[in-house]
């Protein structure tokens, strides 16, 4: 199946879930790259190189990174004396230097090179050089104007493959930075351009991370808030492509999670059904898909446990045993290993609840 992520180079928050978000904004720079080698035959136009070494391929950063966090500076600090930077909460938790070993007698903000770090996010990926007139001199090319071009989709993956990183070192307040600067890009392009499927997906992926940013923090009503912002821009998708019903399908999950902790059973019960009918009506056109039969028994499991909970046993019974059936006739090849640990361990929950008989 193609992934539906529009920023699959970018490791997102929840492995689990959203890796499986669309692939349109790579496929622009596929062709976009494409292009740029056509173009380059044709002329002797040099490649644009970013005086701070960035790279597009692998995003390395030079000195404007976080050597503990390996993402973008965010709230930049040095250390003093020895004047090493790093952001604000990655420096925190140390008495010593990461990067000499000197001891820090106090961290203070840089704002100098913070402000280096915005005009660099804020300038990414929007200078494109003039064409070349292969008969003119070296010193006149250098002479050339310099084009501006917004490629903000370019910049999309750019800022969150940063987030990435920084949610990776547990630096949230980071990431959600970055993302917030995708979303009002997206949101922006929205404005102009409509509500295309490309658009859409792209913005219902960065909320959906957004929402796995608040997850992680404890923020149980912003992830929500997130969460149902992006179930509304992935809801306009098509409905025929596998990866955006189990996009949609996670994120009803999700919510339906944070109600689930929060202890409102009920809401939980509605947004899990809600993922249950996505995933149903999936299989319906996909029938021999093994991740979807499996997305449909673990739907079935949540439904279950909730109505097991609020004293509904027997549709509880009724629902799990449904979902047993379904991973028992279940056949997997032998090199689907990750979906078969995923259904033995799914069937292994489903086979313990029907055991534990609640008493009368």
């Amino acid at each position: 199946m193609t992934p539906v992520c529009p920023f699959v180079k970018a490791a997102c928050p929840d492995d689990t879930s959203s890796r499986k978000s669309g692939n349109n904004l790579v496929k622009h720079q596929s062709e976009t790259e494409s292009k740029v080698k056509k173009d380059s035959s044709e002329s002797t136009n040099p490649s644009p190189k970013c005086p701070f070494g960035y790279d597009s391929q692998t995003f390395k950063l030079g000195p404007l990174s976080c050597m503990v966090c390996q993402a973008l500076l965010f709230e930049s600090s040095k250390c003093v004396p020895c004047s090493h930077a790093f952001c604000k909460l990655c420096i925190s938790c140390f008495k010593d230097c990461p990067l000499c070993g000197a001891d820090i007698e106090k961290i203070e903000p840089d704002a100098k090179i913070q402000d280096v770090v915005d005009h660099f996010i804020e300038g990414h990926a929007r200078i494109k050089r003039s064409h070349i007139n292969t008969d003119k001199e070296e010193a006149e090319t250098e002479n050339k104007p310099v084009i501006y071009e917004d490629v903000s989709l370019e910049r999309g993956a750019f800022l969150v493959q940063q987030a990435m990183r920084a949610f990776r070192a547990q630096n949230v307040e980071s990431a959600k930075s970055r993302l917030n600067l995708c979303a009002d890009d997206i949101c922006d392009q929205l404005e102009r351009m409509g509500n295309t499927p490309e658009l859409c997906s792209q913005l219902g992926a960065v909320l959906g991370m957004l929402g796995d940013c608040c997850r992680a923090t404890g923020d149980a009503s912003s992830a929500v808030a997130y969460f149902e912002e992006s179930l509304k821009f992935l809801s306009k998708l098509p409905k025929d492509d596998p990866e955006i019903i189990h996009t949609l399908s996670v994120s009803l999950n999700k919510i339906g999670d944070l109600k689930y902790y929060d202890g409102d059973l009920q809401a939980a019960r509605s947004y899990y059904s809600q993922a249950l009918d996505v995933r149903r009506d999936a299989i319906k056109q996909h029938s021999k898909v093994p991740s979807q039969i499996l997305d449909v028994a673990t739907s079935l499991a949540k439904v279950a446990d909730v109505d097991k909970n609020i004293g509904n046993k027997n549709l509880a019974t009724d629902g799990f045993q449904e979902a047993i059936n379904m991973l028992e006739s279940l056949t997997l090849k032998s090199e689907s290993g990750g979906l078969e640990q995923r259904r033995l361990s799914v069937l292994e929950f489903l086979r313990n609840q029907l055991a534990d008989k609640q008493p009368e």
